[in-house]
């Protein structure tokens, strides 16, 4: 089970006690009031992430190596898709964990991540296989 299941409302809880305590109902009002503030930029934050996320194509990315060298394991998926501006494309089964998500750029390269409980675990970066170059061919100057 993950700690801030329990630590977010213990700690809310334990703020509660601490504002009726030293100011009555006014201090319980005042932390009930900044709790919700805290819930309500959240809520706004994801808002404005998902908003340009739904402008652009599921799956793709502007540059895979650059999203590639900015992840960092632990990093919520939320986090993520504010990176790229758009929605993974989903590789696992529906509702199943881990979860797997791909983004691809014009090039074809994509990023695969891996996540958890909605942290980042663990990403790959593929990149299509480029042809051999082929020799010149000689050209004879003019004559």
């Amino acid at each position: 089970m993950q700690i801030q299941k329990i630590l977010v409302p213990v700690g809310a809880f334990l703020l509660a006690v601490a504002g009726y305590r030293a100011y009555g109902w006014q201090g319980l009002a005042l932390v009930a009031g900044g709790l919700v503030m805290w819930q309500l930029l959240h809520f706004t934050r994801m808002l404005q992430i998902l908003k340009k996320a739904a402008n652009r194509p599921i799956g793709h990315v502007d540059s895979a190596v650059m999203l590639h060298a900015k992840l960092s394991a632990g990093q919520p998926l939320l986090h993520v898709v504010a990176l790229t501006r758009a929605l993974g494309q989903l590789e696992s089964p529906k509702d199943t964990q881990p979860e797997r998500y791909r983004w691809t750029d014009t090039s074809q390269s994509s990023v695969l991540c891996v996540f958890q409980g909605g942290k980042l675990q663990s990403w790959e970066l593929s990149r299509p296989a480029t042809p051999a170059t082929e020799p010149a061919e000689a050209v004879a100057p003019a004559p």
